[in-house]
């Protein structure tokens, strides 16, 4: 058997194009590694990539080529897949994709067409986010389909919760109980307006902590980031089962 070389590191399967940020991330979250137990992840900050830069109608067009320049990045140090930290980063779906030769799945949002097709035609497909008012229609047609398509409502957290404190404003502290708080509260609010609801997407990284608790709160499967990740791991390395 022959061993090929070509990069520095090996095994590091999933780059991850982070945004650059202070706030703690903990087990959960994409970015901490502790989240992919099993699955080999490798960081790349995006340099001058500020979450209030991404987290408007549409990423700062400006961020596009550092993107860019970060996938290649991954690709070359051998990473076999790449996503990235925000899934308000979805409209660079298309150009990102196009730039390397590895696939590339950049938000949450894409989990979007299997849930509606798991549930049926009936049920809703609710997408959690941090900030409703910012996450409009170019989010998910750069994807590849509408919110009619798909029978979408969109939820966010209420206004200036802490929540948004922490990972829009890039606070360095986070009181755990208060923000286990702000997703309960979305979730039961959510479950009370929109009980026809069959799937939970949500588009934030940062939710990921809570997937469990957002699961028995509203009795829902929840996908979003970790679920993709882990179906884009055993993709480009599949298990061997005999």
């Amino acid at each position: 058997m022959h061993l090929y070389g070509g990069y520095t590191n090996y095994g590091q399967d999933i780059g991850i194009l982070m945004l650059d940020t202070r706030f703690p991330r903990i087990p959960g979250d994409i970015g901490n590694a502790l989240t992919y137990a099993g699955i080999p992840v490798k960081y790349k900050v995006v340099k001058g990539a500020k979450p209030v830069r991404i987290m408007g109608d549409e990423p700062d067009p400006e961020l596009l080529v550092p993107f860019i320049e970060a996938a290649r990045e991954l690709e070359a140090e051998g990473c076999k897949a790449i996503t990235t930290s925000c899934g308000f980063l979805a409209p660079f779906q298309p150009q990102l994709a196009e730039a390397v030769n590895i696939p590339v799945f950049t938000s949450g949002l894409l989990a979007i067409p299997l849930a509606h097709q798991a549930v049926g035609p009936k049920k809703k497909v609710a997408v959690f986010t941090q900030r409703k008012k910012n996450l409009t229609e170019e989010h998910f047609t750069a994807l590849g389909f509408t919110t009619g398509d798909m029978n979408v409502v969109v939820t966010g957290m209420q206004e200036n919760t802490p929540f948004a404190k922490v990972f829009i404003e890039d606070g360095t502290q986070a009181d755990l109980e208060v923000l286990e708080e702000c997703m309960r509260e979305m979730t039961v609010r959510h479950m009370r307006e929109h009980p026809d609801t069959g799937a939970i997407v949500f588009e934030c990284t940062n939710f990921g902590p809570y997937a469990k608790m957002v699961h028995e709160l509203s009795g829902l499967p929840v996908f979003g980031i970790n679920w993709l990740v882990e179906l884009m791991a055993k993709a480009v390395n599949p298990p061997a089962y005999y």
